[in-house]
């Protein structure tokens, strides 16, 4: 965007809000609860004016990621509690790679965009745990490594201890193998 290029401004604000909107309807399931957290975190986002575009967005995407995890725990007291190191959990993928469970970042982004099982795709996520549901959509849906997921849960839930990467990759892999399954069955 070009100094003083006002209607492009203006253009990636509103995606830029659009984004974020629909980024909280995936993390709180609720049309209603997602605008007001959208309006919130325009209002409460520091912005720095010297950043790019790409890291102002980024950083209002972390703050309203983290405003989402403090509002599914404060409505789930305890649901974003990190789970207990686990011997060796067995789960149905190997990998907490969404190429492991047969899909790939295109087909997400097409499901969650409404083609195809759009609507299935959002009942499934509807279904899930608290704290699985904002690991799949920081990882499958924002690509997120499994630190920055743990972090932003720690900030958001203020959970202590808090979490792990290899916790966030696992509940990562157990929504995985939930979502391939609930996709084989639909097919069936």
């Amino acid at each position: 965007m070009a100094s003083g290029d006002c209607e492009g401004g203006v253009r990636k604000a509103q995606e830029t809000a659009v984004e974020l909107y629909q980024l909280a309807a995936l993390m709180l399931g609720d049309e209603g609860e997602a605008a007001s957290l959208v309006e919130s975190t325009v209002a409460d986002v520091d912005v720095d004016p010297c950043a790019t575009e790409e890291a102002a967005v980024d950083n209002a995407r972390h703050h309203l990621v983290e405003a989402a995890v403090a509002l599914m725990n404060q409505a789930e007291p305890g649901a974003f509690a990190a789970p207990a190191p686990a011997a060796a959990a067995a789960t149905c993928i190997e990998d907490d790679d969404l190429s492991a469970a047969g899909i790939s970042a295109h087909q997400i982004m097409e499901l969650l965009k409404g083609a195809g099982n759009g609507g299935q795709l959002r009942s499934w996520l509807d279904q899930l745990p608290a704290a699985q549901r904002a690991i799949f959509v920081q990882r499958a849906v924002l690509g997120w490594n499994n630190d920055a997921t743990a972090t932003s849960l720690a900030n958001g839930s203020g959970s202590k201890p808090a979490w792990s990467s290899a916790q966030v990759s696992e509940i990562f892999r157990q929504a995985l193998c939930s979502l391939a399954n609930a996709l084989v069955h639909a097919e069936a």
